[in-house]
């Protein structure tokens, strides 16, 4: 257990600092922040953080424990807070609670950092080259053989990359894996796979 995890179980008493399961707990960093930091980051059960990490499959009732874990004093729970209900405005209830959430200009902008609540024009979206929308775990396949910067190899073309992360503030950069090295990929240059 990493000394950030233990900090956070000790601060929420081990629980979920979302919906308050005490079950399959980790560590969930807030992006855009890199580095895992207590200021950072909060405690959250598999549901929750796979759901934050994959809007389509979040489930609008899973989210009413917000209306407790809003009020949380520690502001990375209220920035996850925020950014759920943004998300999930469009079901009434969450409006409601949005509402009475207040967050400081600097929280409001590091909880709208990564586009949640945007309008879809506003909105970064990754494209591969045949204009396909690309999400964080999508699979691509590079449609070129690319110098790598910094490193002694070429990534080949055909060369497949699992399990992509977008580079949230740009819309033309996807982060993975080639050779074992974590490389920065222009989309321009691959193909999502099905």
């Amino acid at each position: 257990m990493s000394v950030i995890e233990k900090k956070l179980k000790d601060r929420s008493g081990s629980k979920c600092e979302l919906c308050g399961n005490e079950h399959d707990l980790g560590v969930y960093n807030l992006p855009p922040n890199v580095l895992d930091t207590l200021e950072s980051s909060i405690l959250t059960c598999k549901t929750c953080s796979n759901q934050i990490e994959n809007p389509e499959t979040t489930e609008a009732n899973h989210w009413r424990c917000l209306s407790e874990s809003m009020w949380n004093e520690n502001l990375p729970v209220q920035i996850v807070a925020w950014r759920m209900l943004t998300r999930l405005r469009a079901e009434g209830w969450p409006q409601d609670l949005l509402d009475m959430l207040y967050l400081d200009e600097e929280a409001l902008e590091w909880a709208a950092a990564t586009g949640e609540g945007d309008d879809d024009e506003g909105k970064i979206i990754h494209k591969d080259s045949n204009g396909n929308v690309l999400k964080d775990g999508d699979s691509v396949v590079l449609i070129k053989d690319l110098d790598v910067k910094g490193a002694s190899f070429t990534a080949k073309r055909g060369a497949a990359v699992h399990n992509i992360k977008l580079v949230w503030d740009n819309a033309q950069q996807i982060e993975g894996r080639v050779e074992n090295q974590h490389i920065v990929i222009l989309t321009q240059y691959v193909k999502k796979t099905k």
